[in-house]
């Protein structure tokens, strides 16, 4: 593998999709076996997001998934293209060390970290990514999120520090990171900004935009919340009808 590897080996950070496990601030409004699979619809959307950028830049895609065993979990909904990372150490942050450290060490000479709350990110930043990270010398990528964390880190070499004590699911995220590189000696390259689809708003934000055709298309998501819409609808006109019929007793 290590002699076929592209020049960028870009993964999205992954939970399993089960019940209870993801989008949990969903729910309510969704139940947890619906978060659940809204949540591999993201995935779906982020591999395929992917590849698609790799038509266009020298990427390798793959799924850097948590918890162990829940490979097969993953293969079932993933295309073939998209290789899986297994993990190594419990914690976000060895998580991020970790898949940087063997994205490396498949020969990859640089490395993208995705998260997987962006279905419709425009497949460019993805792209304009790798061309950050493509001219020679050392630095960090960021793709700064909305929330005050980062959509995408990229890297070169695995700088364990960007990923301590760093105040994880917190508005201080990218600054903090921004700190530490700078106490590095890192240049950083900002990307545009975009955001997380983490509650309620964020998710109407998503229909409102797939549906206006802004950013990458994200069918999988777009077919799911599709069918959450015309399950509320007929929902709401069975309730209708009997509301109807017991008014004409």
């Amino acid at each position: 593998m290590s002699d076929a590897a592209r020049f960028c080996g870009m993964a999205v950070m992954a939970k399993a999709p089960r019940v209870g496990d993801v989008k949990t601030r969903l729910v309510p409004p969704l139940s947890a076996a619906a978060a659940a699979a809204l949540g591999g619809a993201f995935l779906k959307d982020a591999a395929d997001n992917i590849l698609a950028a790799a038509t266009q830049a020298p990427i390798d895609g793959y799924v850097a998934y948590s918890p162990a065993g829940s490979e097969e979990l993953f293969r079932a909904i993933l295309p073939r293209a998209i290789r899986l990372l297994p993990p190594r150490h419990a914690g976000l942050a060895a998580s991020l060390l970790d898949a940087t450290a063997d994205l490396l060490a498949l020969g990859h000479r640089a490395v993208c970290l995705v998260n997987a709350d962006s279905p419709n990110l425009p497949t460019a930043a993805l792209v304009a990514a790798v061309e950050a990270l493509a001219p020679p010398g050392d630095r960090l990528v960021l793709g700064p999120a909305e929330d005050g964390g980062y959509w995408l880190i990229g890297l070169k070499a695995p700088h364990g520090r960007l990923f301590e004590n760093i105040a994880w699911s917190t508005d201080a995220v990218l600054g903090q990171t921004r700190e530490r590189a700078a106490s590095l000696g890192l240049d950083t390259v900002l990307l545009p900004s975009w955001y997380d689809v983490d509650d309620l708003s964020g998710l109407r934000r998503l229909a409102a935009e797939l549906q206006d055709g802004v950013g990458y298309p994200a069918r999988h998501t777009a077919e799911y919340l599709r069918g959450l819409l015309a399950e509320d609808a007929g929902r709401c006109r069975l309730a209708a009808e009997r509301t109807a019929s017991s008014d004409k007793r």
